[in-house]
């Protein structure tokens, strides 16, 4: 690179955004993902000894995968290529795996090729990699938005260490925003810009682990905001709220209003109101709550507070749980919609409620033995221990039903499970009142 070229450089670095020119060159610039880039964590070691094998990164979007691809382009001894899935072809991969079996053979160099979006590569694309993954023409490291076990070939997968990528914490993003505003080299440090406290909460929490969302914010909030009579820039609440275009709602994740609010959701949907439901779910959702939260509280719901008076209650809960985990925001929305709106207008019952009777019983019994009809006997001598003598095969009888005694003699005649007249349950009632009307002995 001449002088010139070096110049035109430095010039483009300082017209792009903020999220870029703070990248992290090394690792210990990088902020969070302490769970796979610790120093006593397998990939820290694999980058600094330059030992890597095939990698794919997989997370939500501004959480680093593309700065741990940069940060090993700048560490690695290898030959480093890029390319990026949704505007690349096989053409280019083809004059990528050429270079790197001239780099391997004239050299013998190793090639990194970092592919960004690997999941818009279709099956055809990525099975071309293949052989150049196995025969160790290329190292591939893949960055991905989906979970790569839907979206990225097995035989991939297979020759790739997985590293899931977290949102970042709150503390995180502060941490990020401190350094945009103090870093006179690469930041906005020369513009003499601070942050109320309240301001950089809020921005914390809206940006949902997300670092550039965050920085991107931060920037235009400097950029866009007049200096005060001191001579400083104060980025106040009303500014972050201007720059991303939203109210700041007072949901705070670990207050009493984050519990106030899920208490509310559930009770609502508990209560049968499918409107204060969805209200709540919408509160939640524009503070940027985690949505495998929200999801969990709606499955316990269903079997709490709907249970058997609508098996289909749970089935529905746990398949938008399954979904918002492959989709992500804000299509999930929908899907956790639909979720909340059927267990909030399905028929209710808390019977499924009888397990906490039933520990207590245990807590208060201890362990009681179990009826020597009902033990295993599926060994030789259990007969002549009384093991399974003169248990009842209940496929034997009426209505596949035989009246014996199933609890510990102890416990006789207690109940646990009390079906409610609601819904499939009444059903479930009724059917157990007939069977045991008149039982064949």
């Amino acid at each position: 690179m001449d002088l010139f070229e070096y110049a035109r450089e430095k010039d483009k670095e300082k017209e792009s955004p903020l999220a870029a020119r703070l990248r992290p060159r090394t690792l210990d610039e990088i902020v969070g993902q302490q769970h796979i880039v610790g120093k006593d964590k397998l990939l820290y070691r694999a980058i600094k000894a330059d030992k890597l094998s095939s990698l794919i990164f997989y997370g939500p979007p501004g959480t680093g995968k593309t700065t741990l691809a940069k940060v090993i382009a700048g560490t690695t001894s290898s030959d480093f290529k890029q390319i990026n899935a949704t505007t690349s072809g096989k053409k280019d991969m083809e004059e990528v795996t050429e270079a790197a079996a001239k780099t391997a053979g004239m050299y013998g160099k190793k090639t990194i090729l970092f592919i960004d979006e690997i999941h818009r590569f279709n099956k055809g694309q990525q099975d071309y990699l293949l052989p150049f993954v196995e025969d160790g023409t290329l190292i591939l490291i893949g960055a991905t938005t989906e979970n790569p076990f839907f979206e990225v070939n097995g035989a991939l997968i297979s020759r790739s260490m997985i590293f899931e990528l977290k949102p970042l914490s709150a503390e995180d993003i502060k941490t990020l925003i401190d350094r945009a505003l103090t870093d006179k080299e690469r930041g906005l440090g020369a513009y003499g810009a601070d942050i109320t406290d309240e301001a950089l909460e809020a921005l914390a929490d809206i940006a949902g682990g997300d670092a550039r969302h965050a920085l991107n914010a931060i920037e235009l909030a400097v950029l866009t905001t007049d200096k005060s009579e001191d001579g400083g820039i104060h980025i106040t609440l009303p500014v972050i709220e201007e720059c991303i275009q939203k109210k700041v709602v007072r949901f705070d994740k670990t207050g009493d209003n984050h519990y106030d609010t899920i208490s509310a959701f559930i009770k609502s949907m508990r209560g049968s109101d499918p409107d204060a439901a969805l209200y709540y779910l919408a509160k939640m959702l524009y503070a940027g709550e985690d949505v495998k939260f929200i999801a969990r509280r709606i499955m316990i719901c269903a079997s709490e507070d709907v249970g058997n008076a609508d098996p289909q209650a749970l089935q529905v809960a746990v398949a938008a749980a399954q979904a918002v985990e492959r989709i992500g925001m804000p299509e999930s929305q929908l899907i956790l919609s639909q979720a909340v709106t059927y267990v909030a207008t399905a028929p209710k019952s808390n019977a499924s409620c009888g397990i906490y009777e039933a520990f207590d019983a245990v807590k208060e019994t201890g362990t009681l033995p179990v009826p020597p009809h009902l033990q295993d006997a599926h060994y030789k001598g259990a007969a002549k221990l009384g093991h399974g003598v003169g248990y009842k095969y209940a496929h034997d009888y009426k209505d596949h039903y035989v009246k014996q005694q199933y609890l510990p003699y102890e416990l006789s005649g207690r109940e646990f499970y009390r079906p409610s007249d609601n819904g499939y349950e009444a059903k479930i009632k009724e059917h157990m009142k007939r069977i045991k009307a008149d039982p064949d002995e």
